[in-house]
Formats: C-alpha cells, sequence, structure tokens
C-alpha cells in the first residue's frame, strides 16, 4: 500500500515538471473536487466544512486571477468569468445552496476541456505537427 509520503512526493513531482497548462488543468480538476465536496458538505447539513470547501475553491480562483497574463486578449473576459464564480460561490456560501456550486462545477468543466485543447494546440505548433493548409 502506498503511504502518505509517496503519494505526497508525487504529487510535488508533478506540479514541479507540469506546464503552465497542464497546472491550470490540474487547478480545474482541484476546484471541482473541492466543489463536489461542498455540495455534499450542504447536503449533510456541515456548513462548517461546506465553507471550508468553498473556501479552498476560491483560493483556486484567486490563484487564476493572479497569474493572469492581462495583456491577453482573453483576460478582460476570463476576469468576468472569475468575478461571477466568486459571486456564485458566495451565494452558495450565504444562502446554504448547492444549485449555485454546480453552475460553477459547469463551467470548470468547459474550462478545463477550453485549457485542454489549447495546451494540444500549442504542443502541436511547438513541435510542427499542427495541420498547414
Amino acid at each position: 500500500m502506498i503511504n502518505n509520503l509517496q503519494v505526497n512526493k508525487y504529487l510535488e513531482n508533478a506540479i514541479q515538471t507540469a506546464s503552465p497548462a497542464q497546472l491550470l488543468i490540474m487547478l480545474c480538476d482541484g476546484a471541482m473536487r473541492f466543489c463536489k465536496l461542498a455540495i455534499l458538505a450542504i447536503q449533510k447539513q456541515d456548513y462548517i466544512e461546506a465553507n471550508t470547501q468553498i473556501g479552498k475553491v476560491q483560493d483556486i480562483i484567486n490563484e487564476f486571477v493572479i497569474t493572469l497574463d492581462t495583456n491577453a486578449p482573453v483576460a478582460e473576459g476570463l476576469l468576468k468569468l472569475y468575478d461571477y464564480f466568486l459571486f456564485r460561490l458566495v451565494q452558495a456560501n450565504t444562502k446554504k445552496e448547492v444549485e449555485p456550486i454546480e453552475e460553477v462545477i459547469q463551467y470548470f468543466v468547459e474550462l478545463k476541456e477550453t485549457w485542454i485543447q489549447a495546451a494540444k494546440a500549442n504542443n502541436a505548433t511547438r513541435t510542427g505537427t499542427g495541420n498547414q493548409a
């Protein structure tokens, strides 16, 4: 059986060797996992745990905000999207509702898919294997 130290070393190595796109994908996965844990906590009426999990999602979103290249053409749109995520999470946390969290999860699914496609396109361009017209 793998112990926690080995798992932590594996995760640490995965993070240190990940490309920026892979890190964004990993953060999306983490945000979705914490959202699902927050939903379970709300359903169990464990509001302290729900708050903790929502806080983790908010931390990830804040990481997206501070690492965003504000010169990128999509930066303004992403900032608005991240603000909306935070707004919906605050609603979920204050009203103890799962629907806003479920909405945020769906956005993270789409965002993750976008980052995956962007990473593939970037890799294809860098390696010269992209479609050439």
